[in-house]
């Protein structure tokens, strides 16, 4: 068994890999740069999907939440590209190949809902898009889609804010909240904040990839929270206080009005379809997955 892996070597993608390993199967990343058990984009665009792979994931996608990017157009156009357009050299890549993989995996994100404070989505929700990221969502997941007569089977994973020990929120937040400086995102943190351990979201996608009655929208969320029980559970696996909170307006500074809506404002997203379809999380409160944040 060999799994093509877009954005291998990133947070959740080196989960991944580790998590198809353990289970025998072999697995090459798909990255910018040549390195071990890697091929490049420009390897897919002129050679196709090697023959012997049987399932295709991409995790590709430059971070949306990086502080040391402005928001401006340039890098806009580097997080839409990063995301749509190698989606669409991997499906390409699938739709000419002769012995097409079994099933083409993609992560795309919960900002297609819109952030409301009593409503709850599924994945049988109407979305459309009403701002730049819902409408990159939209395109993202577009991007993905195989001829409807392929006889690839297809998965897409909603993702939540990814948490774990070695990448995402958590490494920006862990030394603040370690030194008492944490707290929550807004005076009340009362916004939603749609989750998941990066155990589980690898998990999710090895669940799809091995059970062929997965297919279509999974959402890649855990238990509904706010910013204000996230802020509780991972101040108090630390034993720290969490008694400083940082204005909204701050946020839009850092991150621009586009990017703060992530955090200033969230979805209540329930994952009801990746629960019926058998998945068994691991860390499915937020309490036990920042206590294993931190272990």
């Amino acid at each position: 068994m060999r799994a093509l892996i877009g954005g291998g070597t990133g947070f959740v993608g080196r989960h991944l890999t580790k998590a198809l390993q353990e289970k025998g199967y072999k697995v090459t990343k798909v990255s910018r740069k040549t390195g071990p058990d890697t091929i490049t984009w420009k390897d897919i665009n002129k050679n196709g999907i090697p023959d012997d792979v049987t399932a295709v994931v991409n995790l590709a996608g430059a971070n949306i939440l990086n502080p040391l990017k402005r928001w401006n157009q340039a890098y806009k156009d580097e997080v839409v590209s990063s995301r749509v357009e190698t989606t669409k050299t991997l499906a390409n890549a699938i739709v000419s190949s002769k012995i097409p993989p079994k099933v083409f995996a993609t992560i795309s994100g919960v900002a297609i809902y819109k952030p409301n404070p009593t409503l709850q989505y599924t994945e049988d929700s109407d979305v459309e898009p009403y701002d730049f990221l819902s409408q990159l969502v939209v395109d993202w997941e577009q991007a993905a889609k195989l001829p409807e007569s392929h006889s690839c089977r297809q998965v897409t994973v909603r993702s939540g804010v990814v948490l774990g020990r070695d990448g995402g929120m958590i490494q920006q937040l862990y030394f603040p909240f370690y030194l008492g400086l944490g707290g929550t995102i807004g005076l009340r943190g009362d916004q939603w904040l749609p989750w998941i351990h990066v155990s589980d979201l690898a998990g999710i996608f090895m669940h799809a990839i091995n059970n062929d009655n997965v297919r279509g929208i999974l959402n890649g969320t855990a238990e509904s929270a706010t910013n204000a029980d996230f802020t509780k559970a991972f101040a108090g696996a630390l034993c720290r206080p969490a008694i400083f909170p940082t204005p909204g307006f701050v946020m839009n500074i850092v991150f621009g009005s586009d990017r703060a809506k992530v955090i200033l404002e969230g979805q209540n997203v329930k994952p009801q379809k990746t629960l019926e379809s058998g998945y068994q999380y691991k860390y499915f409160d937020v309490k036990s997955a920042c206590k294993n944040c931190v272990s």
